[in-house]
């Protein structure tokens, strides 16, 4: 190994230590603990000066000015090195908090003082903007003036004057408005630079006919191909399917946004059963018995628990107990008065006396007291009242109706469900319908300006019918491993021509027709969650692992027909994906979008990561292979090669997109959360094979080096997700 190799190995491993001890010291203090005395302490300034240094030497060293590339990707690195420190020496940032009416210039700078403005900002008044129909927040927006000038200020549209830059942060109950202000003017034009300096530079290693990634390409272009090639009991009564399904056609006001009653009926089975689907019945046939065949559902086994501090409060040695064996014990898991059980996310902690303490029993407990709501008619809210104003409310029909609500429209709201138990009763399920077809119409009626268009109404529909368990990611998993292990052990076979076309056959066209129809099916419901919720699918983990998904059956297929094996690990990579999607969210639900999420750099950011992602993934299982096929681990190296360039590059410029995304949100390209933090290790790690590594050193050596390094994508998405916390963790 070269001597620069070896310095920039001395440099690139106490940095990668130093960054990853910050991320653990953070976990057990706080960010701005972390930031002081690791990312702002004096050692770690001279140890970031000692690699500006060596990328100086470097470039001399190397006289990279005959390879402009290298010269930009280098210098790059400089000019981010130097913005930052000029944005820590020179760089101001605090809050302000305005009060309508108020002339404020004091800035609190976050330690005690404050700085004054330069100039005066008054706020005229605060609105929360929510989405038609509903009371959830889709913008925040501050109406400010600013030197006789009216300006507004929102999430992800800022308010720049004379070097000062406002972003919304938070807001009072009083009608105040509290901005984040932000002033740097050298710092951020020097990164800027930077970051402008490596795109240009990573556009080069992809053009320029000298570089090395053009060199490995020769030959070995790359090809879309597609391939053609228990316990037995009675069963408790429920509506018929058709009926059922009649009522799950239904709008209902459900977390925040109006969707049809089939949503709210496979998270409520859900989250009972631990599937969407129990014992054969639709989502919607389980809660329509639940809410019309109460006795015979009170009695069945189907909640699903966990912890033996349960079990032992429940006196049960069983994964499933009843509701009425909750009942038995109702005192131990009731949710204290006034905490209503939320769907989708733990019960707060209960103060007092309260038996709700630990993280199993509060899980109990929201499904014990979901049914309790459920029962008590304050659960399902399909009622549109408008006020006097023409604003939509939902109400369920147990609550308390707003005052002067028009007689006909009190009465149906009251009894519309009673009129349905009695028609139950009788098994007249076809006036039942009619019912149901009544109550839509009513709901078009009252509130049809804020209810979904039929586009969005049947895609989320089809949406929940076609994603209902875990059994899809567990099939995946399972014939990825062995596709991936017949393609492992055949790898270095010597066969006739007859028999190697029929291994290819088994590891190649097979998997390869599998990996399609998977993507196929994958896109279908990224494009179904987007029409349904009116924005692209990127902001939780579940989306990100099923756009991995995507991109792994993508480019497992572009590359089927130069590399034997890309199928089968296309296939496991999308299987493991599609089960840590599962992990993330059994019944990942469609939402609307938080505020901040409303940027387009929010989409090409993650896309471009997971993108990284899925080749760092392929990198790693080619570097496995190549370790059990030692007489073909050349040639792979060539591979992985191949995909390391691309796939450092893209690592590179999303978290560039997400530093501009922060400075346009918050006023802050880079605050040392973890997931920031971790992101920048595994772009380190990836890139010393790339500049440390040449034609010289072992296949073995390099492809073991690629299958530990995806290691460091591990921390980065569930390492800092389940264990470091931080902004960026998918809770």
């Amino acid at each position: 190994m070269k001597k620069s190799n070896i310095l920039s190995l001395f440099l690139m491993v106490p940095l990668v230590a130093v960054l990853a001890a910050g991320t653990i010291v953070e976990k057990f203090h706080d960010n701005e603990y972390a930031t002081t005395h690791i990312y702002g302490a004096w050692w770690f300034y001279i140890l970031l000066a000692l690699v500006g240094c060596f990328v100086v030497y470097s470039i001399v060293k190397e006289k990279m000015w005959h390879s402009w590339p290298r010269l930009m990707l280098y210098s790059s690195v400089v000019f981010l090195l130097v913005g930052g420190a000029l944005t820590a020496w020179t760089g101001q940032h605090g809050s302000i908090t305005l009060h309508p009416g108020v002339r404020t210039v004091a800035i609190d700078t976050g330690d005690g003082s404050t700085s004054a403005l330069p100039f005066e900002v008054e706020l005229k008044n605060f609105e929360v903007v929510p989405y038609p129909g509903t009371h959830t927040p889709m913008d925040f927006v501050s109406h400010v003036v600013v030197e006789g000038e009216n300006r507004d200020i929102s999430m992800n549209n800022i308010l720049k004057h004379r070097g000062y830059r406002f972003y919304q942060e938070d807001y009072g109950d009083d009608g105040s408005s509290v901005l984040s202000v932000a002033y740097d003017p050298w710092g951020i034009a020097v990164t800027y630079i930077g970051y402008v300096l490596m795109a240009l530079g990573i556009i080069g290693v992809f053009v320029s006919p000298r570089s090395r990634f053009r060199q490995l390409a020769k030959g070995a272009a790359v090809v879309l191909l597609l391939f053609v090639g228990n316990v037995a009991s009675a069963a408790p009564r429920t509506l018929p399917k058709a009926t059922a399904d009649k009522m799950g056609q239904i709008y209902v006001l459900y977390k925040g946004r109006v969707c049809p009653m089939q949503t709210l009926a496979k998270d409520f089975t859900t989250k009972l059963s631990g599937n969407a689907r129990y014992d054969g019945l639709t989502p919607e046939q389980v809660f329509s018995g639940w809410m019309f065949y109460y006795a015979d559902w009170a009695d069945v086994p189907m909640i699903k628990i966990k912890g033996d501090d349960v079990k032992t409060a429940l006196e049960t040695d069983s994964k499933r107990v009843s509701f009425n064996d909750f009942l038995a014990h109702r005192e131990l898991f009731e949710a204290p008065k006034g905490m209503p059980p939320a769907m989708g996310g733990a019960m707060p902690a209960a103060k007092g006396g309260s038996n709700i303490k630990t993280k199993t029993m509060r899980a109990a407990s929201e499904k014990f007291n979901l049914v309790q709501m459920l029962l008590g008619g304050k659960f399902v809210k399909q009622f549109p009242v408008a006020d006097s104003t023409g604003a939509v409310s939902w109400y369920a029909q147990n609550d308390e109706l707003p005052f002067g609500i028009p007689d006909d429209d009190f009465f149906f709201i009251r009894k519309q469900l009673s009129y349905c138990q009695e028609l139950v009763v009788e098994g007249n399920f076809e006036e039942l319908e009619r019912v149901f077809d009544k109550t839509i119409k009513y709901q078009q009626q009252r509130a049809g300006e804020v209810l979904p268009t039929q586009a969005r109404f049947r895609a989320e529909r089809l949406y929940n019918s076609l994603t209902t368990g875990r059994w899809l990611a567990m099939l995946a998993v399972t014939l990825g491993l062995v596709f991936f292990s017949l393609a492992i052990f055949t790898a270095s076979r010597n066969s006739d021509g007859s028999k190697q076309r029929g291994w290819n056959l088994v590891t190649a066209h097979i998997p390869a027709a599998i990996v399609l129809c998977l993507t196929l099916f994958l896109l279908l419901i990224f494009v179904l969650r987007w029409v349904a919720g009116g924005h692209i699918p990127m902001a939780g983990g579940f989306d990100s692992m099923n756009l991995t998904a995507i991109v792994a059956g993508i480019v497992s297929l572009a590359m089927a027909r130069r590399y034997r094996m890309a199928p089968s690990i296309g296939l496991l990579a999308m299987g493991f994906c599609q089960l840590v999607a599962m992990m993330s969210g059994s019944n990942p639900p469609v939402t609307h979008l938080m505020p901040v999420f409303s940027s387009p750099l929010l989409t090409l950011h993650v896309t471009v990561i997971m993108l990284s992602y899925a080749l760092f993934f392929f990198i790693s299982l080619n570097g496995l292979a190549a370790l059990f096929s030692p007489s073909r681990a050349a040639e792979m190296r060539r591979v992985s090669l191949l995909m390391l360039y691309p796939a450092v590059a893209l690592l590179a410029i999303g978290i560039v997109i997400g530093a501009l995304w922060a400075n346009i949100s918050w006023g802050n390209y880079w605050s040392w959360d973890p997931k920031e933090v971790w992101a920048l290790i595994t772009l380190i790690v990836y890139i010393f094979p790339l500049i440390g590594f040449r034609d010289d050193v072992r296949p073995a050596a390099f492809h073991t080096y690629c299958f530990l390094a995806f290691l460091s994508v591990i921390i980065t998405y569930f390492g800092v997700n389940l264990i470091l916390g931080g902004i960026h963790a998918y809770n």
